[in-house]
């Protein structure tokens, strides 16, 4: 039986690794926004986070992996997009340092044309990423919705949220629209406010 990872974060990070291409297909902010998205998602989900006036609120006091509730707290209320923003770079590396030292991934520095540091990420076993494909699957074509497991939900949510073409098409994004708003709608906000970062940073480009 393949062991998954039980961070939410941690599977999307692998949900973002095409195997044919042997490379993540997002990085950088992008890909710190969907991660950063994902434990304020996991959070929810877990009632250690609530909303109150369309901005996130610590509630049941438990597990903080990521600090986010911490930060949350010691802050004035802000929007969701902003703690989905917030510190995204360093997001990436803790989740791919979780994931190495739990042995998911191979992390290797390399130099681009011998001058430009890069870093070049293998997974371990690939079962551990078709098998998050199809849990992501399943939910997007399956059981009704109120049955579907909360994180194959909230993957499917975050990754339409964050573009992922590993685990959805723009073909299925289409397809599926209805179904993917509905998976959206039960898995919290935090996956409709990557949408918004995305969408602002994408105006934000075009317009320079």
């Amino acid at each position: 039986m393949v062991e998954l990872p039980d961070s939410l974060p941690a599977r999307m990070y692998l949900l973002a690794y095409d195997l044919k291409k042997h490379r993540l297909v997002v990085s950088g902010a992008r890909l710190g926004y969907v991660l950063r998205a994902a434990a304020l998602t996991e959070l929810f989900l877990d009632g250690r986070l609530t909303e109150e006036r369309r901005r996130p609120r610590p509630d049941t006091p438990g597990e903080d992996p990521y600090g986010l509730v911490a930060q949350i707290a010691a802050s004035r209320p802000r929007s969701w997009q902003y703690w989905v923003r917030k510190d995204s770079k360093a997001m990436v590396r803790t989740v791919r340092d979780e994931l190495a030292a739990a042995g998911y991934i191979r992390v290797r520095q390399r130099r681009m044309l011998g001058l430009f540091p890069s870093e070049e990420i293998t997974v371990r076993d690939p079962r551990v990423v078709k098998t998050l494909w199809g849990g992501a699957s399943s939910a997007l074509r399956g059981l009704p919705v109120a049955h579907v497991n909360s994180y194959d939900a909230a993957a499917v949510a975050l990754a339409a949220a964050g573009e992922l073409k590993t685990v959805l098409p723009s073909s299925d994004r289409r397809r599926h629209k209805r179904r993917i708003q509905e998976l959206t709608a039960r898995s919290g906000p935090a996956a409709p406010a990557v949408r918004k970062v995305i969408k602002a940073q994408n105006a934000g480009v075009g317009a320079g």
